[in-house]
């Protein structure tokens, strides 16, 4: 008769309370509880070693403290928890130098949608390029890990960086309106997009692509609407601030009773009592229809014959 595995306590799948962060002042790493004081991580994921370790090391220093003081702490301990654990701060084995060039070249990987696996083909060239060029600086370049595993962790760590930047930017706008945008790619998956533009008190504007959301079901308005409310709320953004949305001027988008801007409009004006909210169709989408409805065939063909012919017979160049 085979024998059962022993259970194991700390192999469980456990989840993490919020309330723990303000009761005993710890935090969830890697599907891990961490002290937010001492950074000492607890083994078995449980209230009770939890509250003993707090009750043991930290309760006569923190314990006296009560309602918005405590949660002013709790938020100085876990900023000062992040940022010890920034990418791009945290010690590591490997060089700064070395470090900052493979995020670079996964960065220029990601831009021209080259596979993860490309940074070894990278590296092997700089190598050889190392060795006619500089040979006492190959050591260097030999550090610079370039592996697939490599670069898709530098990817995700980027993402996460720029994620970050992303909220706290957010966080200081003043106003800001959002612009979305529901098209199908070529895997029959329509996709999501939804841009955010927003001021801060130095009426410094920023515009920037905040998620793009894979609709794999339907794309009913209830269904846009949820994408666009959890992408709002994943950054952190004040409703009371939304001032205007442009959509794409579809039915589900602009429908007056059920549609997603009226929806949009509702959540932001019961945020901000009720002040006005502005609802745009997109521009380029106008456009693109009056150029199928509009029968200009007989104007640009002159117009592009005469464009043409000035550009033959120019003595400028750059005519």
């Amino acid at each position: 008769m085979a024998l059962s595995k022993k259970r194991k306590v700390d192999t469980e799948c456990r989840v993490f309370k919020e309330k723990w962060t303000e009761n005993y002042l710890f935090t969830e790493v890697n599907a891990k509880p961490v002290c937010l004081v001492c950074n000492q991580q607890v083994a078995v994921f449980k209230e009770f070693n939890i509250r003993r370790h707090y009750e043991t090391h930290h309760k006569d220093k923190y314990d006296h403290l009560k309602g918005q003081i405590r949660k002013d702490e709790i938020n100085k301990l876990v900023a000062g928890l992040k940022k010890q654990q920034s990418t791009f701060t945290r010690s590591r084995d490997i060089a700064d130098g070395a470090v900052r060039a493979s995020c670079i070249i996964a960065n220029e990987l990601v831009q021209a949608s080259k596979p993860f696996s490309d940074g070894e083909f990278v590296k092997t060239c700089m190598l050889k390029a190392a060795e006619v060029v500089c040979p006492e600086k190959r050591p260097a370049f030999a550090n610079i890990s370039l592996t697939r595993n490599t670069v898709a962790d530098r990817v995700t760590e980027l993402s996460s960086d720029l994620t970050g930047q992303m909220k706290e930017k957010i966080k200081s706008f003043i106003a800001f309106s959002i612009a979305i945008d529901e098209s199908t790619d070529v895997t029959d998956i329509a996709q999501l997009a939804i841009f955010v533009r927003g001021v801060d008190e130095t009426l410094t504007i920023t515009e920037e692509l905040l998620e793009l959301v894979p609709m794999n079901d339907t794309t009913t308005a209830d269904d846009i609407f949820s994408a666009l409310v959890g992408a709002l709320d994943k950054v952190g953004a004040d409703w009371s601030r939304a001032v205007s949305l442009a959509t794409d001027g579809a039915p589900s988008m602009v429908g007056r009773k059920a549609g997603v801007a009226t929806k949009f409009r509702d959540k932001v004006q019961t945020a901000n009592g009720g002040q006005e909210f502005w609802a745009f169709h997109c521009i380029l989408h106008q456009e693109a229809l009056c150029c199928k409805t509009l029968q200009m065939d007989h104007v640009m063909s002159v117009v592009v014959k005469t464009v043409n012919f000035i550009r033959a017979r120019s003595k400028s160049p750059s005519v």
